[in-house]
């Protein structure tokens, strides 16, 4: 298989796999209850939100080493750029996870009433780095790579003009949120984000289904062919 193929295969999939902790909206729902650490109800569903969350962290580091080689032909530094924020928001992203693992092992530690603060300051937790690691990054992400594939040419303009669209959007939405305007799970918040979520889900579905279009960009990515054998 061409090698630009290969990457456009792994950077889609990677894509297209951030998007399995959709479910962590409904998963997560036990512990916004305020008396989640008294509870006796499995946590399986808890848990479950995590390990999405983790692949999702991962996923998101595949994306942009995926890229990496095939970006840094249109501009170097905002290809690592681009790496560096998908790694923070990555380790953003566990940090979270991490929080809410705690949670779960302080509602198993059969804690009293004393720990209801110390669970919801857990959640606010949460909450606080979900804002940052996947509410303002995503929107970091999405200026540099909507940048970095608009001048290439590599896939169609209209995907990433919906990133950068979106992207001022989403910091809005965040700012918002910060000041209290809305929650981070109201509708309006959810309306926001919705331009960002569907150029990321776009990108990963032509990369996986179409691949790269053919650019000045893909030069120097591209293999060479062996030279074939004169005495043949």
């Amino acid at each position: 298989m061409d090698p630009l193929r290969k990457i456009s295969l792994v950077a889609g999939g990677a894509y297209l796999l951030t998007f399995v902790s959709i479910p962590t909206l409904t998963l997560y729902a036990p512990i916004r209850e305020p008396d989640y650490v008294l509870g006796t109800t499995s946590q399986a569903p808890v848990v479950l939100g995590g390990v999405l969350e983790m692949i999702v962290a991962l996923a998101c580091i595949g994306t942009a080493v995926a890229l990496y080689p095939v970006l840094k032909h249109q501009g170097q530094s905002r290809a690592l750029g681009f790496v560096g924020a998908r790694v923070l928001e990555a380790a953003g992203i566990l940090v979270g996870v991490a929080s809410i693992l705690t949670l779960v092992a302080l509602r198993e530690s059969g804690a009293g009433p004393d720990a209801l603060a110390d669970g919801r300051m857990l959640v606010a937790f949460y909450d606080s780095v979900f804002l940052l690691s996947q509410g303002f990054l995503p929107a970091v992400n999405a200026l540099l790579l909507g940048t970095l594939l608009y001048q290439s040419r590599l896939v169609p303009r209209v995907l990433p003009v919906l990133g950068l669209v979106g992207a001022p959007l989403l910091v809005a939405s965040d700012l918002g949120t910060l000041f209290g305007a809305w929650d981070r799970l109201s509708p309006v918040a959810a309306v926001a984000a919705l331009p960002i979520a569907v150029w990321e889900f776009s990108l990963g579905v032509y990369l996986v289904v179409k691949g790269f279009r053919l650019s000045p960009v893909t030069a120097g990515t591209a293999e060479p062919r062996p030279a074939q054998d004169a005495t043949v």
